[in-house]
């Protein structure tokens, strides 16, 4: 017999751990998590080196106010370990798990128009009716694994870094090859090259990345913080990314070449790779000052590195800088003065396949005993696209998002009733610090939930208007920056076969709060409550 609850939350990171517990105040909630442990994102990602490029102070969570005074980050860019050990615990403190089904992925949702019904199938076999979803799936948690040829034939091993072992492998007399230079390759492959006899690291494209200069979290910095938690919330939400930095008031073209350089040797020891994009105004939308800070940031490159041809591959030139995931890094140029160090430009001489003894690209084979994918992930879709999500009169939500994801807000999709996202296609997602901004979207889906219940109703849904409303909304944004002069996983262009377009919205947090905020308070302007 099927089990009834009145909401299903998918996904126990660390939105849907504050979903669970938001929602299970007024309602009887249960979720389903795909892992045998909490943490989402920091329960996937045991990479070595793996570690939150926001501080620590900022994010975390801010629904309690004993929690943030008494829990304490080691460090100002806390490690998956403790961030890990922060999800536990706030599991146990708030008694969650009785509601969370660990090692349960979700496998289907049916949507029933007749009962205004949903029903959930899951890998042990669960069915679940309920009223209301809420996918808190991640917009980085499906791995994209490349299918190159000749796989079974390799007789080393293979880790992808959102599969690694519990148990950290010995590596000291191993021939390690990385593949992936994005922000998880950057933090991994310093400590590869400590750990094991060589490293080769395979690069398709280089990334900008800046130093993190983290350090053990000293008194002050945490004692200023929790002294003034309530007013930081409040001023982090009213920030572009949810995140306090220094924004700027000057154009680049108002300062001279020697002040350019003094603005920018600030940002690149500000410990936050966001001050980068913002330090002048016209960094995200004058390529013109975008390429100063491109020439300042390949120009620490050529310095740090010793060869020049290496420096030369690293320094990205086909893009600007922002318009990717922008990176931190512990001594990740200082890596490749290693002896044991070696850069592969993969752009020039494609991978073609595996051997039985490691990779071959069009000009060369190389022997590896370990290889680390450090590939990416079906961004932002990917998660859902992978769920059978069945909505009004058999659709299906894959076909419908076949030529790019539609929504409303990124929180619901036209035609399937009861279905919220959190961190959804078309929303901020990554642009906004994830833990701050996933609290704001539980509580607003939540606000929705109250009213349909108090105002009579037991359905609501968008409409394709205003799906196609927010569609010219988030392009606007995306087309006044140069974020599109880019492929990368903000438009599905990391994944074959996927097809473009803007999924993230870079119109700024604030203004995303308001916009929708604005459209629920003018009578549910876009939706349909029935």
């Amino acid at each position: 017999m099927p089990e009834h609850f009145d909401i299903v939350i998918i996904g126990a990171g660390f939105s849907g751990l504050y979903a669970v517990h938001k929602l299970g105040q007024k309602h009887n909630v249960v979720c389903f998590e795909a892992g045998d442990g909490v943490g989402g994102t920091w329960y996937w990602n045991r990479y070595p080196g793996a570690r939150v490029d926001i501080k620590s102070v900022e994010y975390s969570y801010g629904f309690d106010e004993n929690l943030q005074q008494e829990w304490k980050w080691p460090e100002y860019f806390s490690a998956q370990p403790d961030l890990e050990r922060y999800a536990n615990h706030v599991a146990d403190r708030f008694d969650l798990r009785k509601d969370i089904r660990l090692s349960n992925p979700v496998k289907s949702l049916y949507f029933d128009k007749d009962t205004n019904r949903w029903h959930i199938k899951t890998a042990k076999g669960d069915h679940v009716i309920c009223q209301h979803i809420v996918a808190a799936t991640g917009a980085l948690s499906a791995p994209n694994m490349p299918n190159w040829p000749g796989r079974e034939d390799f007789k080393g091993e293979i880790f992808h870094t959102t599969q690694w072992p519990e148990e950290q492998p010995d590596l000291s007399d191993k021939r390690v090859g990385i593949i992936g230079t994005g922000s998880t390759g950057i933090q991994a492959a310093p400590i590869l090259a400590e750990q094991s006899k060589n490293l080769t690291v395979f690069q398709r494209t280089p990334a900008f990345s800046m130093p993190s200069g983290n350090k053990p979290t000293d008194e002050a910095h945490e004692r200023d913080w929790k002294d003034n938690y309530p007013q930081r919330r409040k001023e982090l939400l009213e920030t572009y990314g949810v995140s306090l930095i220094d924004y700027p008031t000057k154009s680049a073209h108002d300062y001279t070449p020697e002040e350019q350089v003094e603005v920018l040797e600030e940002g690149w020891t500000s410990k936050s790779a966001f001050q980068m994009m913002v330090a002048f105004t016209d960094v995200m939308t004058d390529p013109a000052a975008n390429e100063v800070v491109c020439e300042f940031v390949r120009n620490k490159i050529r310095a740090t590195v010793d060869n020049p041809k290496t420096a030369e591959l690293l320094c990205p030139k086909t893009y600007p800088i922002g318009a990717k995931r922008l990176c931190i890094d512990n001594g990740y140029y200082e890596m490749y003065n290693r002896d044991n160090v070696t850069l592969v430009d993969v752009k020039s001489a494609p991978i073609t396949g595996f051997t039985e003894t490691g990779l071959k690209t069009t000009d060369s084979e190389y022997d590896i005993d370990v290889l680390v994918m450090a590939t990416g992930f079906d961004a932002v879709t990917g998660a859902l696209s992978r769920i059978d999500i069945t909505g009004v009169d058999g659709m299906k939500l894959s076909e419908k998002w076949q030529d790019g994801p539609t929504t409303a807000f990124g929180f619901m999709v036209a035609g399937f009733p009861n279905f919220f996202m959190i961190h959804g296609p078309l929303s901020p997602a990554a642009f906004a610090q994830m833990i701050t901004a996933g609290e704001w979207q539980v509580d607003f889906v939540s606000g929705i939930i109250d009213e349909l219940k108090e105002d009579g109703y037991s359905r609501i849904d968008t409409t394709e208007e205003a799906e196609q409303n927010w569609a010219a909304e988030v392009n606007g944004a995306a087309q006044h920056t140069v974020h599109h002069l880019a492929d990368s996983w903000y438009n599905g262009k990391n994944i074959e076969g996927k097809k473009g377009g803007f999924v993230i919205y870079v119109g700024g947090f604030p203004r995303y709060c308001e916009l929708s905020t604005a459209a629920v308070q003018n009578n549910y302007e876009g939706f349909i409550r029935t």
